[in-house]
């Protein structure tokens, strides 16, 4: 099975340098990102396009494969083809014919045709003789050359024949790692989420920056949905996840500052502990999930005074967007429900914030604060691979795993929807319910206290997890399935 991949627009209109590195890198992130489904999937890289051939033996990865590629940055779509050596006019029918019939039924239809290479017809002589045996041997409902229900696409290069079976929408932007590196302060919340997401997909390597400001609990959720971002859109280059301890920070603040500053200089000491990280990194731009008035730091104002606390680029991509539109991004990046079980913490609450700050006064609050607190906090941060953070969730080893089910065990599947979905979970005889893991707190306070749950994710480590989160907080009839391999 052959799948052709299209450009994102913009790419093909850079020099012939830079387009021809662009695509090198796309191509690049696909073999990463396919490998790892299955060794088999080449990946070749054109001018125009990118080929992928899923061969016979892997094509049970089908749907793993199409996933992987509408979630890459750099596709603008691609298309599933039928490939044959090319033959006359009616051999091209005849194999377009069994592709189409159904897909037409009681539809108007236009045959479209493509042609590089030299050949003694032109693609109007073709679509019209293909149009002429499709309309003849099937329920079509007749030939639309305006707005027609399907088009019937083919391709012909020198040669070959590819007919058009399937094209999927893909993410856009450019390659990931095209562009330069930027650090993204993640909370956890809407607004931070789509930031990071929406750097990736421009093609910047998209590290991430945490200020903990809720303790451990608070540390976990957004360690998640960081994870779960950088699987879903980012994998296909390592980045770091970064957690600083802002507690001291924050006391600091809510010791020295009036209570109308408090949110402003917070964001100040954000950007000074996010510049001397960056710095390390060797990182020059800083990318926050900030919007124009959505919340009083975030006036024009305020953010200019912001800004003023470091020398690093501020990129802010949802800038002009609306609260809503920035809640529907992330129900379509599939984060939406992770998202919104993370509690926000703000760390201030003013009484009446200022929403026009000056520089002076802000820097006469800020003459009282210990910049030593500050720094001493950057030294404590936890700096990670992201891929390393399951392994350094500090998860208990004595919570009871369990690979047989009695009577009395309810089995719980925690996993995401589209892993339920994708790979579910067979026990003949077994109760099994449905809880992915942003519900379990919810779903844990309704089940039976004569009943024991095992919760079961594919890995064994997320299940842990919640396992042990749950025992903290009361739930003793929560254990772990673990079936046998």
């Amino acid at each position: 099975m052959k799948f052709i991949v299209k450009l994102f627009p913009e790419i093909t209109i850079k020099s012939r340098p830079v387009r021809r590195r662009f695509i090198q890198r796309l191509q690049n992130n696909l073999q990463i990102q396919l490998k790892r489904i299955s060794d088999n999937i080449t990946v070749s890289g054109f001018w125009d396009k990118i080929e992928v051939v899923l061969p016979q033996e892997s094509l049970a990865s089908y749907e793993a494969v199409c996933s992987a590629m509408q979630q890459t940055p750099g596709v603008a779509f691609f298309i599933q083809v039928a490939e044959y050596p090319l033959g006359d006019f009616q051999d091209v029918f005849e194999k377009t014919l069994p592709l189409y019939v159904d897909r037409i039924k009681g539809k108007t239809f236009k045959v479209r045709v493509k042609r590089h290479g030299k050949h003694d017809f032109t693609s109007v002589d073709l679509e019209r003789y293909v149009g002429g045996g499709l309309l003849q041997h099937s329920e079509s409902a007749g030939v639309n050359v305006h707005t027609p229900d399907v088009y019937v696409d083919m391709e012909i290069r020198e040669s070959n024949l590819y007919v058009v079976e399937k094209q999927l929408q893909g993410l856009g932007g450019y390659p990931l790692g095209s562009q330069e590196a930027v650090l993204s302060l993640i909370s956890g919340g809407f607004d931070s989420v789509v930031a990071s997401y929406m750097t990736m997909r421009r093609g910047s390597k998209t590290h991430f920056l945490f200020f903990n400001l809720g303790g451990k609990a608070h540390e976990i959720g957004v360690k998640q949905v960081a994870l779960h971002l950088w699987q879903q859109y980012g994998s296909s280059a390592r980045v770091r996840f970064i957690s600083v301890p802002f507690d001291e920070v924050v006391g600091d603040i809510l010791q020295n500052v009036h209570h109308s500053h408090m949110g402003v200089v917070l964001k100040r000491q954000m950007m000074r502990a996010a510049e001397q990280v960056a710095d390390f990194m060797k990182i020059d731009a800083i990318v926050t999930g900030e919007s124009i008035a959505q919340v009083s730091s975030q006036t024009i104002p305020n953010l200019t005074v912001i800004d003023q606390a470091t020398k690093k680029l501020i990129i802010r991509p949802l800038i002009t967007m609306d609260k809503q539109e920035i809640v529907d991004k992330t129900k379509m990046l599939g984060c939406f429900d992770i998202v919104k079980m993370i509690p926000e913490y703000c760390g201030v609450i003013s009484d009446r914030p200022t929403t026009q700050a000056k520089l002076n006064k802000v820097l006469e609050e800020e003459a009282c604060l210990n910049m030593d607190i500050l720094n001493q906090a950057v030294l404590n941060s936890q700096k990670m691979q992201i891929d390393e953070i399951i392994e350094n969730l500090d998860i208990q080893d004595d919570i009871e795993a369990l690979s047989k089910v009695s009577e009395n065990q309810v089995i719980v599947d925690v996993r995401a929807p589209n892993e339920q979905e994708r790979k579910p979970l067979n026990m003949p005889g077994c109760e099994i319910i449905l809880v992915p893991f942003y519900e379990l707190e919810a779903a844990a306070v309704t089940w039976a206290e004569d009943k024991e749950y095992l919760l079961y994710c594919d890995k064994g480590v997320m299940s842990r997890l919640h396992a042990q989160n749950l025992q903290e907080k009361g739930f003793d009839h929560v254990k772990i399935f673990r079936p046998l391999v």
